[in-house]
């Protein structure tokens, strides 16, 4: 049997400050997950990926992956590896994102 898709999300690197970001439906880029666009059959995943290429100035590594859906219907990480990018760089644990979410 072939598995049903799972809604995706494009992502990449902010070229100049390397923080994870996710292509909105706006067309642009957040450093905000809830923001991603969500592609719901593989036509729409072509078409985001496609879309979300166009900005090689800004952002490197662009890629789908799948996403899940949070509580709201926003994007939210399907896979751990997800997860784990959505907290920043872990080489420095009291930097950045993750010192962040410390003081919160």
């Amino acid at each position: 049997m072939a598995r049903q898709f799972q809604p995706r999300m494009a992502t990449g690197s902010d070229l100049l400050e390397g923080d994870v970001v996710y292509f909105t439906s706006a067309g642009d880029w957040s450093r905000r997950i809830e923001d991603a666009a969500l592609a719901v059959n593989p036509d729409a995943a072509a078409n985001l990926l496609s879309r979300a290429s166009e900005f090689p100035n800004a952002v490197v590594g662009v890629y789908l992956v799948e996403a899940a859906l949070d509580d709201r219907g926003r994007a939210a990480p399907a896979h751990f590896r997800e997860v784990f990018r959505t907290r920043g760089p872990s080489n420095y644990p009291q930097h950045g994102r993750q010192a962040e979410r410390e003081h919160v």
